[in-house]
């Protein structure tokens, strides 16, 4: 890909005050201001992300003879770049990625023209956030490095827990596990750490601890997840028991320091012959109603989305180096241009008033090439404007709406209607709603 010296600009302009930010920190790491700076080197990992070059030989080449982004054209040798890639500390790279996200979500509340979820507008309304929390494997080494020739073919890399922030998608927190096998509760302290007050996180079963949660609750941390199929519940309160719904205080455990007794609401929704589970520490239906918790379950595939986007599209699931720091160089370089797409995205949804969920980001990805055509030929000056504009639509930058929609139910004690052979839930006329969204 060529380069784009709007995208450029605009990387830039991004880019600049965070990596201006750790000037001192550079220093007290007792680092040179030498060619291959900090500046240099966050140039170097976008430009190997963005561009997809295909290793350090093309990416010296392209320095000695046209420079990229911020960069002016350096000759610099092979050897040095692999060395530097392999030795640069990976904490300046975290540091210019944390001091980057409250710019992208200051960027975000900025726009009101894409609508939010309901499930999650709903439950912003109790919570101060909504996080969801998820582990995934690295999963080979590719051998983009003349160090790593003789590394063995497959080898796995590592473990990563992620956050992903489920109204922004911007990423929270990113920890690693050079142990590829390592169990997700290995990073439950990392969570207990990083989590406040009313938050309410969205868990993966690899979380399944019952003293885990325990602690959650301690820290008036709410959570939602699955529950594990044979589970042994005892029911102590019904609020809903119909057809296609059911909504219990449960307690699961058995008493020992192991599997301690835990008071958790059981939410089961049926859909077809299957009913799906969901488990919740928040007991009050109209703090959290039964098919907002389903909802936001459901969206916590939206890390699932975040996972395939960084591994297969910006290549983390190939990594540059067997070295932990420059595996954790890759990490942070790779989700840093994550959060840089999501922005674009979510400015492009904004745009077109759409919500971020009909937005593709692997096409706005694949679609920089065509702006950059575009630009070089006068027909384009802002990529927003131009992924935006109905001419433009045949890049796939919308997705194709796959299930028609349907209204959320937002009623803490839901009644079941039949109709045209489809399930309409509707407020019981008995009891009041409590929330301010209409059903």
């Amino acid at each position: 890909m060529v380069e784009e010296e709007v995208i450029a600009s605009q990387l830039e302009a991004l880019l600049t005050p965070a990596i201006t930010a750790q000037e001192n920190y550079y220093r007290q790491l007792g680092l040179r201001d030498r060619i291959l700076n900090l500046p240099l080197m966050v140039a170097a990992v976008l430009t190997l992300l963005w561009r997809d070059v295909a290793g350090v030989r093309e990416l010296t080449r392209m320095l000695a003879r046209e420079g990229f982004l911020w960069c002016t054209p350096k000759q610099v040798s092979q050897q040095a770049i692999s060395q530097r890639f392999l030795t640069f500390p990976a904490s300046l790279f975290e540091k210019v990625f944390k001091d980057l996200l409250p710019q992208l979500k200051a960027a975000w509340h900025a726009r009101n023209s894409r609508p939010i979820p309901e499930s999650v507008q709903f439950t912003l309304s109790k919570f101060e956030r909504v996080w969801i929390v998820d582990c995934s494997t690295l999963e080979a080494l590719f051998r983009k490095l003349g160090s790593l020739e003789n590394a063995p073919k497959g080898q796995l890399a590592g473990k990563m827990g992620t956050v992903i922030d489920l109204m922004t998608r911007l990423p929270i927190e990113i920890w690693f596990q050079s142990n590829p096998r390592a169990s997700d509760t290995l990073f439950e302290e990392d969570i207990l750490n990083r989590v406040t007050a009313k938050t309410l996180l969205v868990l993966d079963r690899g979380f399944y601890h019952f003293r885990f949660w325990l602690k959650l609750i301690e820290q008036e941390v709410d959570f939602i997840t699955r529950l594990k199929k044979g589970a042994s519940i005892q029911v102590e309160q019904v609020f809903t028991d119909s057809y296609a719904l059911r909504d219990r205080i449960i307690r699961l455990g058995s008493g020992t320091k192991k599997t301690p007794f835990v008071t958790l609401r059981l939410i089961e929704v049926r859909s077809g012959k299957t009913w799906h589970s969901y488990l919740t520490s928040v007991l009050d239906p109209t703090m959290l109603p039964p098919y907002v918790v389903a909802d936001l379950y459901r969206r916590r595939w939206r890390i699932e989305d975040a996972f395939n986007t960084v591994k297969r599209l910006l290549g983390l699931s190939y990594l540059w180096t067997g070295s932990l720091n420059g595996i954790q160089l890759q990490i942070w370089g790779t989700w840093l241009f994550y959060a840089v797409l999501v922005d674009l995205g979510d400015a492009v949804a904004d745009e077109l008033s759409l919500p971020f969920d009909s937005i593709s980001l692997e096409m706005i990805y694949r679609g920089l090439y065509h702006f950059s055509v575009a630009h070089q030929k006068g027909k384009a000056t802002d990529p927003v404007k131009y992924f935006a504009a109905p001419e433009n639509q045949d890049l796939g930058i919308v997705k194709q709406p796959r299930k028609p929609f349907v209204k959320l139910i937002v009623a803490p004690f839901p009644e079941i209607q039949r109709s045209f052979d489809h399930f309409f839930f509707q407020a019981s006329s008995q009891i009041p709603l409590t929330t301010g969204i209409q059903p």
